[in-house]
């Protein structure tokens, strides 16, 4: 086995628990396990993986094992990491792991290199910092490319930017775009473990709040639903004016910022952006007013800002930070700005990431079919992959859905009949 670098094995068999419990809310992902075991559609690829070390990947990286894939993990983010979860894959299941809760960005870009030191045939990228340090600083390992897979909004958004540029030198299936991840994954699973990760890290009652989300797509949708379903009231923030009339029609209000920054008790950002919290909206905060992000990186707060405008700074509550402005004013911040619901609670439950999961193994297997056919862009999960993960996970709930007849598939594919 390679080297790892993870808090301490001895956590292990904590690890283990954790993993079996959540692999019994993800019934797609054990489906594919057992035709991987059978197929072995993997064998022989080297593959490294930058995704949260939780025990849902955990459960991943399992099901890319059994289909024969040699895969080394690193954290996606320095707070993400279930420690005990990065022991019993390396003791357990002999995965090189390389993640440690609360690692420094040193430490971080270490452990990215120590996973592409594994020379892999695919990436499986979480944000995109993968792909990025191996364009970047290792593009001797080019060569042995395949291609790759991206899992958030984010991380697809950087690989476009590259492969627009002509910078991106392999495929990438961007899973995030899958109606089975995002439409589910990004408003169901962050919807209810950003509250979560809110409520665990403040203990404070969102009743009668006023709860600002800035963005309202997949994700912002999800955390305004579940906001609203606690008693909040909430305000959505937007750029786009599709998606601002959106949530005026689904009852919610909706300003700039600039006004929403006055009447705010809580801010969620969840827009993929930089400084969409920033000074000015600090100047005009209630004394009190709680500051969270649960996009993918830790530039949405504009922190250096924060830190500049703050006249002390000290730690009130686990993963709460509370800076004094030179007014008297108090503005909590969150997990250091970065995924609260993976900083201060435990990310997506289980049977939410059972598909975006299935999307991930299915998309690698397809790579390996299919790459010599594909170019150097970002694709879309194929549509039969996509509809087969919904099919399975009704077989799993033990819902039955309509099959066409053949008059009606006729129907739908004729011209010349009409009213």
């Amino acid at each position: 086995m390679q080297n790892y670098d993870v808090k301490d094995t001895k956590l292990a068999e904590g690890g283990r628990r954790r993993i079996e419990w959540a692999e019994r809310e993800m019934p797609v992902l054990r489906l594919i396990h057992e035709r991987f075991v059978n197929e072995r559609p993997l064998k022989g690829v080297r593959l490294a993986a930058c995704l949260h070390v939780t025990a849902e990947t955990a459960n991943l990286v399992k099901t890319l094992q059994a289909g024969g894939a040699d895969v080394v993990l690193t954290a996606s983010n320095p707070l993400s990491t279930q420690d005990e979860v990065a022991a019993s894959l390396v003791t357990h299941f002999e995965v090189p792991v390389f993640a440690i809760k609360g690692e420094d960005n040193v430490t971080y870009y270490r452990h990215i290199n120590a996973a592409l030191d594994h020379k892999p045939h695919m990436t499986m990228d979480d944000g995109a910092d993968l792909v990025g340090t191996l364009h970047k600083d290792r593009r001797e390992l080019l060569g042995n490319m395949i291609g790759g897979t991206e899992e958030t909004t984010t991380g697809v958004i950087r690989l476009r930017a590259m492969a627009a540029d002509g910078a991106l030198a392999f495929p990438v299936i961007a899973v995030n775009d899958a109606m089975t991840k995002h439409f589910f994954d990004n408003r169901y699973g962050t919807g209810q473990s950003t509250i979560d990760g809110i409520i665990r890290a403040t203990n404070i009652l969102l009743a009668g709040k006023t709860f600002v989300v800035a963005g309202y797509g997949w994700c912002g949708r999800g955390l305004a639903m579940r906001a609203r379903g606690m008693g909040a009231n909430v305000v959505v923030t937007e750029v786009d004016p599709l998606p601002a009339l959106e949530a005026v029609m689904d009852g919610f209000r909706v300003m700039p910022m600039n006004e929403a920054a006055r009447i705010g008790d809580i801010f969620c950002t969840v827009t993929g952006d930089l400084n969409v919290l920033d000074n000015h909206h600090f100047e005009v905060m209630k004394d009190g007013a709680i500051l969270a992000n649960s996009g993918h990186f830790n530039v949405e707060i504009n922190i250096p800002g924060l830190e500049e405008m703050a006249k002390t700074k000290r730690l009130v509550r686990p993963f709460v930070e509370q800076y004094e402005l030179s007014d008297g004013r108090r503005l909590h911040l969150l997990g250091e700005g970065r995924l609260i619901n993976l900083a201060s609670a435990e990310g997506h439950p289980a049977s939410v990431m059972d598909m975006s999961f299935a999307n991930q193994a299915l998309a690698a297997e397809y790579m390996v079919k299919n790459a010599d056919k594909l170019e150097r862009k970002v694709y879309t999960v194929p549509d039969e992959i996509d509809r087969e993960i919904a099919r399975l996970k009704l077989d799993a709930m033990n819902i039955e859905i309509d099959i066409l007849t053949e008059e009606q598939v006729k129907y739908l594919n004729s011209w010349e009949e009409g009213t």
